[in-house]
């Protein structure tokens, strides 16, 4: 029996055993991931398999979740700027990376360090609401909006693959802190690329398939910061992040798996 076809059966065997036994609820998940997936500017075969049986999985699983964060947010704009934020929320935004960009030297250093014979590595001073690391206070402040805040690097060629983030509560805020002029050098989000030396800071919803990509001998660190997605229901969504962070603090590595964690 092919490797394929065992992919295969993994999915299409639960699913069937499911709609014996609970067919309503199955339908839902199946309906939702269809709904989730059809968000992709273009639907492939390919990215069908990595949604439903490959690193997707974690986000189909969450679609129904993730379909009635989207009733409470306003309408999903996928990629971002600045000025799509309100005012309130944009001024934290702002002041995190202003932080980064008084301390650069300093936490580039701290991290270069640490990468010796390391693939990728991320260091978190935030954690979804939870402080993990004190050497630049201004991280650990109590933010409305922002829920993580870190640096993740890549060594010298080193990209990851095609993968989906987990949840839509939050967008992804990455922001570039040593853009040098390269096309090798980019994030590509829907089959779409973003090239750091054409802007650094680069906003946009984790839950489309994106992939990070450095094909240069110089290494990439990038902000990466988690902050609540635009919405009428700021308190509500703090109560919802209460609510599964633990489950995200006890299981991060999980969804980093392929990552050095710093200190």
């Amino acid at each position: 029996m092919s490797k394929e076809i065992r992919r295969y059966l993994r999915i299409v065997l639960p699913l069937a055993i499911l709609l014996y036994l609970i067919p309503t609820i199955t339908i839902v998940f199946v309906v939702c991931g269809l709904l989730d997936l059809a968000r992709h500017h273009k639907v492939t075969t390919d990215l069908a398999k990595k949604y439903f049986m490959g690193n997707g999985l974690p986000t189909w699983l969450l679609s129904p979740f993730n379909l009635l964060l989207d009733l409470i947010s306003f309408r999903n704009k996928y990629v971002y700027r600045l000025e799509d934020f309100p005012d309130a929320e944009r001024a934290e935004i702002e002041w995190v990376l202003k932080t980064f960009d008084d301390n650069k030297d300093e936490i580039v250093g701290d991290i270069r360090k640490q990468m010796d014979g390391k693939k990728r590595g991320m260091l978190f001073y935030k954690w979804y609401d939870k402080n993990t690391n004190d050497t630049v206070p201004a991280f650990n402040e109590d933010y409305t909006y922002i829920k993580t805040i870190g640096v993740s690097v890549f060594n010298q060629k080193e990209s990851t693959s095609l993968h989906f983030g987990p949840l839509r509560l939050t967008l992804r805020v990455l922001y570039n802190l040593t853009p040098i002029q390269s096309d090798n050098i980019f994030i590509e989000v829907d089959g779409k690329k973003h090239f750091w030396h054409d802007d650094p800071l680069f906003i946009f919803d984790d839950t489309i398939q994106h992939r990070s990509i450095n094909e240069e001998d110089h290494e990439r660190y990038c902000v990466f910061v988690d902050v609540l997605r635009p919405s009428s229901f700021p308190g509500l969504q703090n109560v919802l992040m209460k609510a599964i962070q633990v489950v995200f603090l006890k299981f991060n590595g999980i969804f980093y798996k392929n990552w050095s964690f710093l200190k």
